[in-house]
């Protein structure tokens, strides 16, 4: 499993009863987590503290209750432990705060192929969120194109952008389907040297269009594969899909770039260390390809 251990702003402190207890900043939350199944386990005294904690409604969502946080901050990441970026915390309706900390071991592998790789990459950042891969993307020096359905998530990107002193870096911002946008790439023979994909287990398009993951994704990597330069340097594939293994991410982008391109597959879950016990949270799974003249 992959974790990154090296965050100080961030703390996994303690899990148990569906529940995750982090530290973001100076700030205590308890958020929902249905990997957590485990019981009676709580031991960090930090339940009895925290600043804010998220509850499920069962009509569907929740709310944020015994709030005591602003309504945003910042957290710094130590990218490859050698340089700070910072990002906003913002906490949302849906349980989310803006960022995945997961992602950070993901951050720190990509950051150092692209610094070592020796010439200028071009990312493609699908279903990009608020910027996180984005952000550690460009500070490897990399040009980005950042691609997410939600215009108000990728404002949030650009905010991340500037919080980092990055908004003059090479970064195109795109507020569209991901699918699609990568359809056109192809006609216009927009080609990338890197994919970041980050797709959502379930969705509806603005048309109504479902969105399955398990049913989607196969059909996905066959056209983000087309949008890779002749000399590409790196895939990733992240799901959060409890039904759809690291293994068989791997299996699949494996099957369509090593014919292509040759290079080496990896897939394994991500994690979170649990400072409480030592033991790491499985937070989902990537699928790593990089080329063979990496």
């Amino acid at each position: 499993m992959w974790a990154e251990k090296s965050w100080q702003d961030y703390k996994l402190l303690d899990t148990s009863d569906g529940e995750r207890l982090e530290k973001w900043g100076k700030y205590v939350l308890v958020r929902p987590d249905p990997q957590i199944i485990w019981k009676g386990m709580k031991q960090s005294p930090m339940w009895k503290k925290a600043d804010a904690v998220y509850s499920r409604s069962k009509a569907g969502g929740g709310s944020w209750s015994e709030s005591k946080l602003p309504e945003e901050w910042k957290i710094g990441f130590p990218l490859g432990n050698e340089k700070d970026i910072q990002f906003i915390i913002r906490p949302t309706g849906f349980k989310h705060t803006g960022l995945f900390p997961e992602q950070a071991v993901n951050w720190n592998w990509f950051y150092e192929l692209i610094k070592k790789s020796g010439r200028r990459i071009k990312v493609l950042n699908l279903f990009a969120y608020t910027g996180g891969a984005t952000v550690a993307a460009a500070a490897a020096g990399a040009e980005v194109c950042h691609v997410d359905a939600s215009k108000g998530m990728v404002a949030q990107a650009k905010q991340n952008m500037a919080l980092n002193g990055m908004a003059d870096k090479p970064v195109r911002y795109i507020v569209d389907d991901c699918k699609k946008f990568c359809e056109r790439e192809i006609r216009r023979g927009n080609r990338y040297d890197a994919v970041i994909m980050d797709p959502p287990s379930y969705g509806r398009g603005p048309n109504g269009e479902v969105w399955k993951l398990e049913e989607c994704i196969s059909d996905l990597i066959k056209i983000t594969a087309d949008v890779l330069s002749d000399d590409p340097l790196f895939f990733l594939l992240n799901s959060y899909t409890t039904g759809l293994s690291a293994g068989t991410m791997g299996y699949m982008v494996n099957s369509v770039l090593a014919p292509r391109f040759g290079g080496k597959t990896e897939s394994g879950e991500i994690g979170l260390y649990v400072e409480e016990t030592g033991g790491i949270l499985p937070s989902g799974a990537s699928a790593r390809w990089v080329s063979g003249n990496k």
